[in-house]
């Protein structure tokens, strides 16, 4: 899913503040090169890194404000919260003095309790939040967290690790099918140790796209902790999608602080990030997703999936949609095909997960 789309600095005003930080002397060299071509200076270097430090700055300022959303489009149904937990110590940058025998990473997150239903204890739902480099925000996410809390669902939804909103640092933190699968398992982990209500065997989680990714691998490698899952969508396949999307996806992988290097040059890195390689450890209920007209995860990833889950003997439900309005987001939409998808999606996890107020 797409994550917050931030307007770029002026770089007019960037320029300029620069230009008066410099010496005279490389004012009179811009002008007298004029007749040459441009080539790279450090003058470009330093608005480079000028411009990203408030890129992640703007990020910040609209993170913050978005938060301030979430508490009044939801305060009438119920109580929310942001929380941070211990995540595990990230892998990378190393960090030569850690604090604390595992430097734990903290992750924060959004808990969302429903005020109506007060009564006995209350099924959970981990919400995922998709993209590299997304969030969870209001823009993306507040009506499905209100359709979810009506039905009596409590909800958390954390920023894993290299989500946007936090930081330089949280951004570069980024691991892409590794310790991010972890930090959303500790989610679970959070909401059930520490709020009583919370019923432990009645535990289901869902995402699309990354976040559908995040959710098979979390099912995958931690069957026993939940009892439905929904997926849309979902990166089912490194080793396909990295041929299909091209250079510009193989490159987003190969930088340093994502996987680090190219499926040439790690296949079995690729594979082991991947949910088809774990098809064969599905224990629960699934549901997945996809659509004909999907850009971004294309359905031969789907099919994949399938392949996989059936030569492993697995039962599971999904449904291919045909041109839906919307293509990859089609089903996070307000159009009537959008919600009817979602009751499908609610009518699933209700089977499983009981909650109070189920959809008719």
């Amino acid at each position: 899913m797409s994550g917050q789309r931030l307007a770029k600095p002026n770089k007019s005003l960037l320029w300029l503040a620069l230009a008066f930080s410099l010496p005279a002397s490389c004012w009179i060299h811009s002008l007298c090169a004029q007749t040459t071509p441009p080539v790279p200076t450090p003058i470009e270097e330093r608005f480079h890194t000028l411009e990203q430090s408030l890129n992640f700055t703007d990020q910040q300022v609209r993170k913050n404000l978005d938060d301030v959303l979430w508490f009044r489009l939801l305060e009438d149904i119920a109580r929310v919260d942001r929380i941070r937990y211990a995540g595990p110590a990230g892998a990378k940058p190393a960090n030569p003095n850690p604090q604390g025998p595992k430097n734990s990473l903290f992750i924060p997150a959004y808990t969302f309790l429903p005020k109506k239903f007060h009564w006995g204890k209350l099924p959970l739902l981990v919400l995922v939040h998709g993209e590299v480099h997304g969030d969870f925000n209001t823009r993306d996410w507040a009506h499905v967290v209100r359709e979810l809390v009506e039905q009596g669902y409590a909800v958390i939804a954390p920023d894993y690790r290299g989500s946007t909103g936090y930081g330089r640092d949280y951004f570069e933190m980024i691991d892409y099918g590794g310790l991010e699968v972890e930090d959303v398992f500790l989610a679970r982990e959070w909401m059930v140790q520490n709020v009583a209500s919370i019923d432990s065997k009645r535990v289901g989680i869902l995402g699309w796209s990354h976040g559908g990714m995040i959710t098979l691998l979390n099912i995958f490698q931690h069957s026993r902790s939940f009892q439905a899952a929904y997926t849309g969508m979902p990166v089912s396949d490194l080793e396909l999608r990295v041929k299909y999307r091209g250079k510009p996806f193989q490159d987003l992988l190969a930088a340093p602080f994502h996987i680090g290097k190219t499926f040439a040059q790690d296949p079995d890195e690729y594979r082991r990030r991947s949910p088809v390689t774990y098809a064969a450890k599905l224990e629960i209920p699934l549901l997945v997703h996809g659509v004909s007209n999907d850009v971004d995860v294309k359905l031969m990833e789907i099919e994949k999936l399938a392949e996989a889950l059936k030569n492993a003997g697995k039962s599971f439900e999904s449904k291919i949609y045909t041109n839906a309005p919307g293509g990859h987001c089609f089903n996070l939409m307000d159009t009537s095909e959008a919600k009817d998808s979602r009751r499908e999606v609610y009518r699933f996890l209700a089977r499983y997960l009981r909650p109070p107020s189920p959809p008719k």
